[in-house]
């Protein structure tokens, strides 16, 4: 009995309690708790720290922007050149639409910093191109075999910042960024052609080939320097870039001469074809400081002999003609080219006409007078006569030689009879 009235107490003592407490405050409950006093109590931390009038500012200021830029883009100012780091400063990348096509445009000279590879750049045309590409700025690659190039020709830019020398033929495939491609890259002379054709028939094919596809892949402008020999032994006189040329096609220069041709070929189907941006020029007989002694090239050969005390060799009856042209001149011929909106072919080469008689005469009167001359029998293939046409250089790329004959002999003559006596000290120490 006492345990059945201390358990009723209990029980009657329980709904006491809960009875009053119903009308004060209601029992606990989580979801309540949530639902009453969270939303309340952040709408009051959110205006009483400001952090709802930034929103909404935040959202009125960047729906403004989304609005408004699709429209200042259509009337604004069009879009400037992008730049990509690279050492030594920013160089631009220009782009927009060229001859229908979307992409990159090709680089000219637009006041910047330009990195330009220069095939055969060891050799002596490309040194002294190098030479005025750096002097302008740029930085240069020079790509080169050492066939015919000479390290001595580029020594003096060792050790400068914006130069680089990569040793390989470019037979085989190069990866470059680059803006501008030079390709010059060839044996020119008939002693080192005639040495190896095979040689100077791959370079002048695959060679052109992989630094065309390299000028594709990139979106570099392409200049080739081909050469007058595309004439062959000329039937018009002077020549025309429209004239087409009398070659043989299996004789001893052909490796060369028909070489070149494909080359122009080749350049001019990636231009139409593919796009690239290609400059071609036909360079006629060249001579400066650097040439090979004994490249068996009229001038060379002449200077060489007139300082060793030698008889000066001249092949037939000497009255074959030709045209000569100082190196300075040809590579500002180059530069202008390159530099244009032209594609060519362009006659690069001095009108001055000469006898082989007549070039004998001047190397005796610059270098030794008492100088002898010896005839031997001509060359196959041997052109009778070589004159540019230039008029269209002159129209479309303002440009001429300007130094004659009788004033470029004597710089080469220096040059040559330096290298000359070194090589004989040379010989004389063994």
């Amino acid at each position: 009995m006492k345990q059945l009235h201390k358990q009723h107490s209990l029980n009657h003592r329980r709904e006491e309690e809960m009875g009053s407490g119903q009308g004060e405050t209601p029992p606990y409950s989580p979801k309540s708790m949530k639902h009453t006093r969270s939303l309340p109590r952040s709408i009051n931390y959110l205006l009483r720290e400001q952090r709802l009038l930034f929103i909404l500012v935040g959202i009125l200021i960047g729906s403004t922007f989304f609005i408004i830029q699709p429209t200042l883009s259509r009337i604004g100012p069009p879009e400037g050149p992008a730049f990509i780091p690279r050492s030594g400063g920013f160089v631009r990348i220009n782009s927009g639409v060229h001859n229908g096509r979307v992409g990159r445009l090709p680089a000219g000279i637009g006041g910047r910093r330009l990195r330009v590879v220069v095939t055969g750049g060891a050799g002596f045309v490309g040194s002294h191109l190098v030479d005025k590409l750096i002097a302008r700025g740029n930085d240069v690659i020079v790509i080169d075999n050492f066939f015919t190039g000479r390290k001595e020709n580029l020594v003096h830019l060792f050790g400068n910042p914006r130069f680089e020398l990569i040793r390989h033929d470019v037979v085989e495939p190069i990866l470059l960024e680059v803006d501008q491609i030079y390709h010059l890259a060839c044996p020119a002379s008939p002693v080192h052609y005639k040495y190896n054709p095979v040689k100077t028939i791959k370079t002048n094919v695959m060679g052109t080939l992989n630094m065309l596809g390299l000028a594709k892949r990139i979106g570099a402008r392409f200049l080739l320097t081909s050469t007058s020999e595309v004439y062959g032994d000329p039937l018009e006189h002077p020549q025309k870039e429209t004239y087409w040329g009398n070659v043989n096609p299996i004789g001893e220069r052909s490796c060369y001469d028909e070489g070149k041709r494909t080359a122009e070929t080749l350049a001019m189907d990636y231009h139409r074809g593919a796009g690239v941006e290609v400059r071609i020029a036909r360079i006629f007989n060249t001579y400066g400081p650097r040439m090979c002694l004994d490249d068996g090239r009229v001038v060379s050969n002449f200077v060489a002999q007139a300082i060793r005390k030698q008889p000066l060799t001249v092949y037939g009856d000497g009255k074959q003609t030709r045209s000569f042209q100082y190196v300075s001149d040809l590579v500002n011929g180059l530069a202008s080219l390159m530099d244009g909106e032209h594609v060519g072919p362009f006659n690069l080469g001095n009108p001055g006409e000469f006898t082989m008689l007549e070039l004998a005469q001047v190397v005796k009167e610059t270098i030794d007078s008492s100088a002898t001359i010896e005839y031997k029998p001509n060359t196959a293939d041997d052109p009778h006569m070589r004159k540019p046409d230039i008029s269209k250089a002159k129209e479309l790329l303002n440009w001429e030689p300007k130094i004659p004959l009788r004033e470029g002999l004597p710089l080469m003559v220096s040059d040559f009879r330096n290298r000359i006596l070194n090589e004989d000290e040379g010989k004389a120490m063994k």
